[in-house]
């Protein structure tokens, strides 16, 4: 006799879960089960009750803020999980009301439709990884800030840097350090940029040193992925960190083209009325941005001629040597079409932020290569959802 299947629904809070339960079949009842507090504990409990008929359960709760502990404990103890992605979930043009056990039930009578779409959950060395690579984002981003009102306040008063050296150089900096002003408010005012610059760059420093001891003790597939992405023109090593983080398993996409596609780089698409009446637009923007940025910073390096820098020529020694070759017959390839499509595009008379963008979505590909090369020799063949 087969075990009766219940699909469960669950609007993750930080206090608190609200709880729902489908019965199978197409007309299976669906009820709400009340609410629990967000603990290990509860949710033990919750699982056992609705399990103690000897009923399967097919867990599944929205991608959030809380992240996966709930995920990796229903993967402890035997549960089917899934991670929805909000963004995917069905929408009757109608709803107009909201709530927690509304939510909760609507998860469970999608999930039973099989009409929710989830998302890839990464381990815990992995997920460590990522959230290193998106604090040197946000240290990044405090950084520009600081230096953008720093640099104003001195163009408000006309200062400028007798040295002919570029701005945020090693020079500059002693130079802002040996200004002095005569009025008090100005010199208090002009310290504290100073210092939160200097504070910025601290952080920033310490944060991929962080970065470089995670990726050392991270898993040998990882390191190994990292290394050979560094082969590639306009990807070091905090790039190609980022791009791992974020991807995860790379084998999990048959194809390159899926992998433009989950990042969002493919171009939006509104063709009806026939196939002479095609509509393409900008890209869809539907995928990881983090990734999405990444790459296009990455995709500007190949205006310039198509040679191999130092940096390349020590990353390609740094790879497996069993994959030297391939990774290294990988990069040149990707050197010379990337390039060549830039010239090319931008010969056209396309826009350099348009050439830029179709230059990273190819870009993209080459990273997919080179990262299912290395998978495949640690068996890591994992298909997207």
């Amino acid at each position: 006799m087969s075990k009766v299947t219940r699909f469960v629904g669950l609007d993750v809070h930080a206090k608190l879960i609200a709880v729902a339960v489908a019965d199978g079949g197409r007309d299976g009842e669906v009820r709400s089960h009340g609410t629990i507090e967000n603990n290990p504990e509860s949710v033990r409990r919750l699982f056992k009750r609705l399990r103690s008929d000897g009923s399967k359960l097919r867990v599944c709760y929205e991608a959030g803020p809380c992240g996966y502990g709930l995920y990796w404990q229903c993967t402890e103890m035997g549960i089917e999980c899934q991670v929805i992605a909000p963004t995917l979930i069905p929408k009757k043009p109608g709803e107009r009301i909201k709530t927690d056990r509304l939510d909760a039930m609507k998860l469970a009578r999608c999930h039973r439709a099989g009409e929710l779409t989830s998302v890839w959950v990464p381990d815990k060395k992995r997920e460590v990884l990522r959230d290193m690579v998106r604090a040197r984002e946000v240290v990044r981003r405090n950084l520009t800030e600081a230096r953008q009102v720093l640099s104003k306040l001195l163009l408000k008063h006309e200062i400028n840097c007798s040295e002919s050296c570029a701005a945020w150089t090693s020079r500059y900096m002693s130079w802002l350090k040996a200004l002095k002003f005569d009025d008090p408010g100005l010199e208090f005012v002009f310290l504290e940029y100073f210092n939160e610059v200097e504070n910025q760059l601290g952080r920033l420093a310490r944060v991929d040193a962080a970065i470089d001891a995670a990726i050392d003790s991270s898993p040998p597939e990882i390191r190994e992925i990292v290394t050979a992405l560094q082969t590639l023109r306009g990807v070091a090593k905090v790039t190609a960190a980022g791009v791992v983080a974020e991807i995860g398993y790379f084998s999990r996409f048959e194809s390159p083209d899926q992998l433009m596609s989950y990042v969002g780089v493919v171009p939006s698409e509104y063709s009806t009325g026939g196939p002479d009446k095609r509509r393409q637009g900008g890209i869809t923007k539907a995928g990881n941005r983090h990734v999405r940025r990444l790459v296009t910073e990455s995709a500007w390096n190949y205006r310039f001629r198509p040679v191999p820098s130092a940096r390349m020529k020590a990353a390609i020694k740094n790879v497996d040597p069993s994959l030297q070759a391939e990774i290294g017959r990988i990069s040149k390839e990707a050197q010379q079409r990337l390039c060549t499509r830039y010239r090319h595009l931008l010969g056209n008379g396309k826009n350099p932020n348009v050439t830029v963008t179709a230059v990273g979505r190819e870009l993209l590909g080459f990273i997919w290569a080179i990262a299912v090369t290395v998978e495949q020799k640690h068996k890591k063949n994992i298909r997207v959802n």
